[in-house]
């Protein structure tokens, strides 16, 4: 019932930018915590940014900080994650996902999306 949907993924070239959003339904959008966490081929799920319900808090990991954003209009049930200055290193699968709270763990957020591939090249 439940479905958040990750589109904008794609490839770029080292420095470029990129826009993620990912839409949900089938939840009471304003009443979750959103994150983005990534998964790079032979690593493990990694915990990239997150919002709080109505988006006055922030929080990043510090491989991202001052390079990546997000956001959220609950008014669209959309959570978006701005990416700038992309590094090869930032090559991942990007998954957005839904909790009651803020977690680091991804075993602790309730909802997952599919994923959209994020390539950068160098």
């Amino acid at each position: 019932q439940v479905q958040l949907v990750e589109s904008g993924g794609g490839l770029v070239q080292a420095g470029n930018s990129l826009r993620l959003s990912c839409a949900a339904s089938g939840l009471t959008f304003r009443s979750y915590v959103m994150g983005w966490f990534r998964q790079a081929p032979g690593k493990e799920r990694e915990f990239v940014a997150a919002i709080s319900r109505a988006g006055v808090s922030t929080y990043y990991a510090d491989s991202v900080k001052g390079r990546f954003t997000i956001s959220r209009d609950n008014a669209k049930s959309t959570v978006y994650l701005q990416m700038n200055s992309l590094k090869p290193e930032d090559t991942a699968v990007y998954y957005c996902a839904a909790g009651p709270n803020y977690y680091t763990d991804s075993e602790r957020w309730n909802y997952w999306g599919q994923g959209t591939q994020v390539t950068v090249s160098s």
